[in-house]
């Protein structure tokens, strides 16, 4: 059988500069333009790329133990260039912090490894950053 690989969420504008996204499954996030508590879309980013790699750090070092704390902080400057809007000095910075003895040293141990491979490799949303995937925008 084929593996599914198209991804999509629906947004829906709910009043000026505010907006809901759902995706197949039922779930909703609201978001806008920054006149509130809302995330904006830059800030949606920034947690795309923390929330994907701390997705697959978790899973890679929670095998060995459970982690005391657990914290990504994501941050990027935006700009306006001759390139037009867009996000530059992207870093992810992770701070975790496992329990003392042998589970807790395999997971530190663990953990640089983690994060890169991550980075290189796991992380969909890194990835297609990095590789500078094309968008396609259109409307009816």
């Amino acid at each position: 059988m084929a593996e599914d690989t198209k991804r999509s969420v629906h947004i829906e504008r709910t009043a000026f500069g505010r907006y809901r996204a759902s995706n197949v499954r039922g779930g909703q996030l609201e978001f806008g333009s920054g006149e509130d508590t809302d995330f904006t879309p830059v800030e949606l980013l920034l947690a795309a790329l923390g929330g994907c790699g701390a997705i697959d750090v978790d899973f890679i070092t929670a095998r060995r133990a459970e982690p005391e704390s657990f914290t990504v902080t994501v941050s990027g400057d935006k700009i306006r260039d001759e390139h037009g809007n867009h996000v530059t000095n992207l870093d992810v910075h992770f701070q975790v912090a496992f329990p003392d003895g042998e589970a807790g040293d395999a997971a530190r141990e663990r953990l640089p490894q983690a994060i890169t491979q991550s980075h290189e490799r796991l992380c969909t949303v890194s990835r297609t950053v990095e590789l500078g995937t094309p968008v396609n925008a259109h409307g009816d």
